[in-house]
């Protein structure tokens, strides 16, 4: 039984891996909906705190969401299982595209495949950011801040890491001297 869980998260994210198109963000749904749908390994709320684990450390975002999905199941084995069958996937497929791409790159069917699945990725990226940021409770009151933090890392350049660190502080702050405590 303890073995077939470990099969699991690296079969669970094998299949993502290998089928979702648009990288770590695009897998966001369907990671979510595999984790906390279908397999309950996770509440919602733990599966939100994950994301932004993932997204504030260096790394692919999708194999680090993958190590800390896996690493709360089953510690270590869990997070190496979970990684490997999250990585396994676009490492046979990079490869095969490495040995071939050069014999069709320049073709205008493959080309014309490609402008196809941009604007499909822009959608696969922005639905799960909708359900996201309903699951993470903004409201009229706060959407500044994805708003604000967004237009400082596009039109101004910010690094991210700023954003993260600013958004961490102005969180306890906010905790610690706006929010009543519980007592």
């Amino acid at each position: 039984m303890l073995k077939r869980i470990y099969w699991q998260l690296f079969s669970d994210f094998f299949k993502i891996g290998a089928f979702t198109l648009g990288g770590g963000y695009a897998m966001i749904p369907i990671i979510e909906s595999e984790v906390v749908g279908k397999r309950r390994w996770l509440r919602q709320e733990e599966f939100l705190d994950i994301i932004a684990i993932a997204q504030s450390c260096p790394g692919v975002f999708a194999i680090n969401m993958s190590v800390f999905i896996g690493y709360k199941l089953r510690k270590l084995p869990g997070a190496i299982s979970a990684a490997l069958g999250s990585a396994l996937p676009s490492l046979i497929i990079i490869l095969l595209i490495a040995m071939f791409f050069s014999r069709f790159q320049d073709n205008p069917v493959v080309e014309s495949i490609f402008r196809g699945i941009r604007p499909a990725v822009v959608a696969l990226i922005a639905a799960p950011t909708f359900n996201l940021a309903k699951s993470a409770k903004i409201s009229l009151s706060n959407c500044w801040i994805p708003i604000v933090s967004a237009l400082a890392i596009w039109l101004m350049g910010v690094n991210p890491m700023y954003i993260i660190l600013i958004a961490g502080f102005g969180g306890y702050l906010y905790g610690k001297y706006v929010t009543p405590t519980e007592q």
